[in-house]
């Protein structure tokens, strides 16, 4: 048995408000429970309720722009940029900007539902 895991067909995560998010490392693609790695693509106006997730959130800019709330202060994230988010903070994600956000996503441990803990809009 190899020493490694190639994914080459990540786990495309049905949404309703019109966002991509394909899983290639993480509990619905892989079962890995330790971490998760996606990449995801928001379209212009998309958003999302607060959470309070119960795992460290990395988010890696490719194209466009993301405006993201912690704790109730805001910060816009642009292409080439990095943010990580701690666990335990209260986050809202959004892309109020006219052109889509793509972005990667890691979480430790892995996102699940059960860790999330987000909020109504």
């Amino acid at each position: 048995m190899p020493n490694y895991i190639k994914s080459t067909d990540p786990f495309r995560v049905p949404t309703t408000d019109g966002k991509l998010i394909e899983e290639y490392f993480g509990l619905a693609s892989s079962q890995t429970d330790t971490f998760s790695v996606a990449h995801m693509v928001a379209p212009s106006g998309w958003s999302e309720p607060s959470q309070t997730p119960e795992f460290d959130e990395i988010t890696i800019m490719i194209s466009g722009k993301k405006q993201i709330s912690i704790d109730g202060e805001l910060i816009t994230l642009s292409v080439g940029e990095t943010l990580k988010v701690n666990k335990g903070a209260r986050v809202q994600y959004a892309n109020p900007f006219e052109e889509p956000a793509e972005y990667w996503s890691v979480c430790l441990p892995a996102f699940s539902p059960d860790r999330v803990h987000r909020n109504e809009l």
